[in-house]
């Protein structure tokens, strides 16, 4: 790692956290004494997502989390409830053998997750995700929860 202070590259870790998705290492160069912070995350590996039409295009970690973000609108949630989800979202896409998956098998993983956390925000990403043409259908989905 190199110091950004005097770009030389012997520097010590004196701290490290973990923060779900990422590590927070402090560090500090061992030649001006400089400290700095350094945010290590995991590289996801080339994951295609095969969409309803038949496309196919790279996974995007923060279209997933915007989603979801969506569904949460105007309700009362923390952004850290966002990020596990996709985290969780992630890991079971990397535990797979095969690195493309379809959008249906993304959407009803948020799902899944979103039915255990908030009715709400379920039945919003699942009006969406499903289509809703009428009210009818939303209603014996709500009715699903109850």
């Amino acid at each position: 790692m190199l110091c950004p202070s005097c770009k030389k590259s012997d520097t010590k870790v004196l701290d490290s956290r973990d923060q779900g998705d990422r590590v927070r290492r402090r560090r500090c160069c061992l030649d001006c004494s400089y400290r700095f912070t350094t945010f290590e995350k995991i590289e996801v590996p080339n994951i295609k997502v095969v969409k309803r039409d038949g496309s196919c295009v790279n996974y995007d970690r923060e279209k997933l989390a915007r989603g979801i973000s969506l569904a949460f609108e105007k309700r009362p949630f923390q952004c850290e409830r966002v990020e596990s989800i996709v985290a969780l979202i992630e890991e079971s896409i990397l535990l797979r053998k095969d690195k493309t998956i379809t959008s249906k098998e993304i959407g009803e993983m948020v799902i899944a997750n979103l039915r255990k956390i908030d009715s709400v925000a379920y039945l919003r990403f699942v009006s969406i995700f499903k289509k809703f043409g009428s009210a009818k259908k939303f209603r014996q989905e709500a009715e699903k929860l109850s």
